[in-house]
């Protein structure tokens, strides 16, 4: 059976890992996270969430080593738990993936709407009370069947897309960091939380694993390193996404927040383009932000679509799902049919429209957070080695924490009836295409 082209080096795997992390959330959901801990609370919860992931990006670095398996966490936990149980932690981990998809198709219709006011019109039908538009639809569909092109086409092809899409995000994001340190004012900072301070940073802590997760799909990628690569270089790979993201999120709302009073931008569409363009008080400064935000649609979708392909090829690769995914192009040396089924999702969760864009981040951090557990969990049980059980240990703890805080009812900003639907209907999907396992195809190291 023909493997995957092995042609990613340190700077692809890092750009697929960051792209995959930095989307559109910083524009279409600013004032949703200034509503929850203002300018303050939002920013050390991302700083936060970014430092005590570490040991849980110090566990994948470890796994990829002894483990370089597509499957990721669904290889990993089988080492150590039965196969029910490494199934739907692999299939939590791609909704966490998958999910995102849709959502960048769905945000990509709200952008060019802010642009260009006449596509909200042609109204199809409505989800949730919000309305599906048919020219939002088109685009969503139109950028879904693009990456599934140069998804489809070669691993190289879609790396070099994401970095030269990163290299444009971080780009814009250095000239409006020191646009608002310029034109800004510390009294737009005040009050600088939302409720208490532990509060504050709780309530946007919950949602932040959803907008880091992409750190620990360096792994996904494992098989297609190229020659000689050297297998410390994963662990560099990680980290550095993980501390650029979070350092990315934590900088923006200080930035938005900073330009603009930011109490006034609660409830606001777009409240980051708002917010420098009261600060600048010109409309170009809109334009540059919403450029900027499609260079990150493009690199987080095709961040997570490439990444939920992976996992759903190793998938079929391990007999769990219909082996037909498990395909590889003869040409490409992709996971073709894979791509063609991300490719299909997507079109069909699209059709869902807006209403998908706050619940799908409330069950995407759930699911990528339970995944965090199970690689840490897993990773503990299998090293002796005391200092490793130490981290792997505080890994646990902190994935686990952030899996309780949406599920105990409990804690505030827990799971709605909603969201714990939109859990059910994906798990009673994973429950029908499950199959008896096959061997894994890769072996752990010692």
């Amino acid at each position: 059976m023909p493997g995957l082209a092995r042609k990613l080096r340190l700077h692809d795997y890092f750009a697929l890992a960051f792209g995959t992390m930095i989307g559109t959330g910083w524009l279409v959901l600013m004032d949703d996270w200034l509503g929850r801990g203002g300018p303050a609370g939002a920013a050390l919860a991302f700083a936060l969430g970014g430092l005590i992931l570490l040991p849980v990006g110090y566990v994948y670095g470890q796994w990829v080593r002894r483990l370089p398996d597509a499957a990721g966490e669904a290889a990993y936990t089988a080492q150590v738990f039965p196969p029910i149980v490494s199934y739907f932690t692999g299939w939590m981990m791609l909704l966490a993936y998958f999910i995102v998809c849709p959502w960048e198709a769905v945000a990509l219709g709200k952008i060019a709407a802010y642009i260009f006011p006449r596509l909200d019109t042609w109204e199809l039908y409505r989800v949730a009370g919000q309305p599906v538009f048919l020219p939002r639809l088109v685009l969503g569909c139109a950028l879904t069947l693009l990456l599934c092109t140069i998804n489809y086409r070669g691993i190289r092809l879609s790396a070099n897309f994401q970095k030269l899409m990163s290299s444009m995000v971080l780009l814009i994001f250095g000239m409006l960091a020191a646009l608002s340190l310029w034109r800004g004012a510390p009294a737009n900072f005040h009050p600088v939380f939302r409720a208490t301070p532990l509060l504050s940073v709780l309530l946007t802590l919950q949602i932040v694993p959803y907008f880091l997760t992409g750190f620990e799909s360096v792994p996904k990628y494992a098989e297609e390193a190229t020659v000689g690569f050297r297998e410390r270089t994963y662990m560099q790979a990680i980290a550095l996404a993980l501390g650029v993201g979070a350092f990315f999120y934590a900088v923006c709302i200080a930035a938005v927040s900073y330009i603009a009073p930011w109490q006034s931008l609660l409830g606001r569409r777009f409240a980051t383009a708002a917010a420098f363009e009261h600060g600048v008080g010109k409309h170009w400064i809109v334009q540059l932000i919403l450029v900027m935000a499609l260079f990150g649609l493009f690199q987080c979708f095709n961040g997570n679509f490439a990444a939920s392909a992976r996992l759903l090829f190793a998938y079929a690769r391990r007999g769990t799902v219909a082996p037909r995914f498990a395909f590889i192009h003869p040409v490409f040396a992709t996971p073709s049919v894979a791509v063609v089924g991300v490719t299909v999702g997507t079109l069909l969760a699209l059709l869902l429209g807006d209403a998908i864009l706050v619940p799908v981040t409330e069950v995407g951090s759930m699911a990528s957070a339970l995944g965090w557990f199970a690689a840490c969990l897993s990773f503990w049980l299998v090293d002796a080695n005391p200092r490793k059980r130490l981290i792997s240990g505080l890994g646990v703890c902190v994935s686990g924490l952030f899996v309780l805080m949406k599920l105990l009812p409990a804690v505030p900003g827990h799971f709605t009836r909603y969201e714990w639907l939109a859990l059910a209907i994906w798990l009673a999907l994973g429950a029908m295409l499950r199959r008896s396992p096959a061997p894994a195809g890769v072996t752990a190291r010692p």
